[in-house]
């Protein structure tokens, strides 16, 4: 039976934000570590060779590759940490840990506790988003005093996984489609989507599909700002993609949550 409840989103957040304040050790590797050494080996290490071989030619829009594989990795995290953020925790939300129940037995309403947590994936996600874009400023690669900016396109990027994917979840009794979503969804948008090479490079058919993409639209955004080049009206169309998808999302996620919750 659902409560009438008070509308405070704020209690949901506050809670996962504790949560995190007693198990943020864990993310140390997916937050720091990971970006060093992704920046390290594919910037530096294949970087240099490829600043050798091609320079800075008209495919990397004269870029350096550091300089053009450094932004895209930071929409790319952005969206595996979104993921990730939002699909054995919210399971677990309703199964395995039954904290979504918990909270639904207090005056917190469903989508109280749906955009508290939404409200915490988007913190996960900023807050790793801008320390990356340290990483990648303690490595040269930003260019751009826009580039403050570029975590918080990074995020939005996250949301837009995070919101249908939380309304997929929601769906789902057991965690058995979580791998093959990651294998054959979101690692073909990893590797698809203009993040090591531009999507010009790919066959016709397959550009269009990677214009698509979520990850295609907030890697334009983050180069653009961390770069200081192809900054125009394109921004606001990428913006306004990733804000509808984000929606969408979550409107579709406050059906399939709802029913789960009160099911």
């Amino acid at each position: 039976m659902r409560h009438a409840g008070v509308s405070s989103p704020r209690l949901a957040f506050e809670y996962w934000l504790v949560a995190y304040r007693r198990n943020w050790k864990g993310s140390l590797l997916t937050s720091f570590l990971s970006p060093i050494l992704f920046l390290a080996a594919m910037g530096l290490g294949l970087g240099s060779l490829v600043d050798t071989q091609v320079g800075s030619g008209p495919d990397l829009g004269g870029l350096n590759y550091l300089d053009f594989l450094a932004p895209g990795l930071l929409a790319g995290n952005a969206m595996m940490l979104a993921v990730n953020e939002s699909t054995y925790p919210v399971l677990g939300g309703f199964k395995w840990y039954r904290t979504y129940l918990a909270m639904a037995a207090s005056p917190l309403r469903d989508r109280d506790i749906l955009l508290g947590h939404f409200a915490y994936m988007g913190f996960r996600v900023g807050l790793a988003s801008f320390v990356f874009l340290a990483v990648m400023a303690a490595f040269g690669a930003v260019s751009s005093p826009l580039a403050v900016l570029a975590p918080v396109c990074a995020t939005l990027c996250g949301l837009a996984f995070a919101t249908p994917t939380t309304a997929f979840v929601a769906t789902r009794t057991n965690a058995d489609n979580f791998s093959t979503f990651t294998r054959f969804v979101i690692m073909p948008m990893f590797l698809f989507s203009g993040i090591f090479y531009p999507v010009s490079q790919l066959p016709v058919g397959l550009e269009q599909i990677a214009w698509l993409t979520p990850v295609w639209h907030g890697v334009r955004m983050c180069r653009a700002l961390t770069t200081g080049h192809d900054l125009g009206w394109e921004m606001g169309g990428h913006a306004a993609y990733l804000v509808v998808l984000t929606l969408v999302g979550a409107l579709v996620s406050s059906r399939t949550f709802s029913r789960r919750l009160y099911e």
